[in-house]
């Protein structure tokens, strides 16, 4: 077997999704209405989601299977193989072993496709005719647009004002699979206009273009709203991610010490590290680390409250780590971890001590994506080169442990903020503390 070069199968893809659900150790805070704080229903949840993605999201049943439909789309990329950094193990001189699972080779280029494809199958099925969302850095746009487009259903897509402007050919893409995208904050929606009359210069957040997106599917028949991270529904999804790690490390005889994942809502960490939660939970020394930018800094700075997961307070209430839901954050260049909370799942493990967060600033992580890119040939996403900043960090200590990251997309629409950085023309932005208590002091409170 080659150990440097891990290679499934297409019989290996996995047949079912994981639900961590039953196996927490204690059950997830219930979401809540934005309206009344009361526990939420099926029934309200309806008018966005269809009903069978609202099942998986409350499911009590640990296995889901992937529909054959889902699974022969998967098969365009999927199984994904797993890599041995050597190059990079003998450039930082550790005797550390690096691994990282390469979700870079799907057509969107990232790990977002694991379920978008879902989510559009699942609409589709229940007469859904177009699919209303956002997205940051335009991994999850354009990763809609393409599974829209194979399901046969329009896509309008609220992309963050910044992120539209830096990463022009996300949008490129996203037109050349037929979606429509606005840069949010637009004047198209009520959400979008209220803002813009407060700050008409808004470089937008994905608070905001979710809020967007969640008002213009809610306004429209036949119309549905999709969400890239955070639910519940999402990470489930994208537990191919972990399932395959698992079967490649054991194939080679490893045992992993060290699991690694960028984090903005937490969807590519979360599909990565949750099916080790079990393993965990039974005493194993597994570290899971989620690496965020100083920037917007959820974990490391943020509370564990009640909050909403947009701008305008039109989505549900849920238990998370947040920075406010009108947190605006700087418009750094990786661009999909700036979000204000972080999924209900993976905020429960680090509360819980099960999974532990770190931040760091934009240049140190160039830094490593360039070192990697010069090493290993792959060019990062600014988001991936969070989790190749903090495996470097870890194989440095020399203590001869199996670290494994999850290379969650490539840098090929991202080359003006390696010029930038490159040129010197990058800040690192800390986000003060006394900006975050301005932010939490909007916190949702009922009577």
């Amino acid at each position: 077997m080659n150990k440097e070069k891990v290679v499934l199968s297409q019989k290996d893809i996995p047949q079912a999704w994981y639900n961590v659900l039953p196996d927490l150790p204690e059950p997830l805070p219930p979401p809540l209405h934005p309206a009344t704080g009361k526990p939420l229903t099926p029934a309200d949840l309806a008018p966005l989601f269809p009903m069978s993605l609202i099942q998986q999201e409350l499911s009590p049943k640990r296995w889901i299977d992937v529909p054959p439909e889902v699974l022969d789309v998967y098969k365009i990329w999927r199984p994904t193989p797993l890599h041995r950094a050597v190059h990079l193990e003998k450039a930082i001189k550790t005797n550390c072993r690096i691994y990282y699972k390469n979700e870079s080779l799907s057509p969107a280029g990232s790990h977002k496709l694991n379920t978008a494809i879902a989510q559009a199958f699942f609409n589709k099925q229940e007469g859904v005719e177009r699919l209303c969302t956002e997205t940051g850095a335009g991994q999850w746009g354009s990763s809609l647009a393409f599974a829209c487009h194979l399901m046969g259903l329009k896509c309008t897509i609220y992309m963050v004002k910044v992120s539209y402007h830096q990463k022009p050919y996300r949008k490129s893409l996203m037109h050349v699979w037929g979606a429509e995208v606005h840069p949010s904050p637009t004047n198209l929606t009520k959400a979008g206009q209220s803002i813009l009359q407060k700050f008409p210069d808004s470089p937008g957040s994905l608070g905001i273009a979710i809020s967007e997106a969640v008002e213009d599917a809610a306004t429209h028949e036949n119309a549905k709203y999709a969400l890239g991270s955070v639910l519940n529904h999402v990470l489930l999804h994208q537990t191919v991610i972990g399932l395959e790690t698992k079967k490649q490390l054991e194939m080679i005889g490893e045992k992993p010490d060290t699991l690694i994942g960028c984090v903005g809502g937490g969807s590519n960490f979360g599909g990565f590290v949750i099916p080790f939660v079990p393993e965990k939970l039974k005493g194993k020394d597994i570290r899971m680390v989620a690496v965020e930018p100083t920037s917007c800094p959820s974990f490391t700075k943020g509370l564990y409250t009640y909050d909403y997961g947009d701008t305008a307070k039109l989505s549900p209430l849920v238990k998370m780590y947040t920075l406010g839901h009108s947190f605006i954050p700087p418009g750094i260049h990786a661009g999909g971890l700036r979000y204000h909370g972080a999924s209900p799942i993976i905020s429960l493990l680090v509360k819980r001590g099960l999974a532990e967060a770190k931040a760091y600033p934009q240049n140190p992580v160039f830094e490593a994506g360039i070192l990697f890119s010069k090493t290993e040939g792959f060019l990062p996403a600014p988001e991936t080169s969070h989790a190749i900043k903090c495996a470097i960090d870890e194989a440095k200590k020399n203590d001869g442990k199996c670290i494994v990251f999850n290379y969650s997309g490539h840098g090929h629409f991202d080359l003006s903020a390696y010029d930038a950085y490159l040129d010197k023309k990058l800040e690192d932005f800390e986000y003060p503390a006394e900006n975050v208590k301005e932010a939490l002091r909007d916190l949702p409170t009922f009577d």
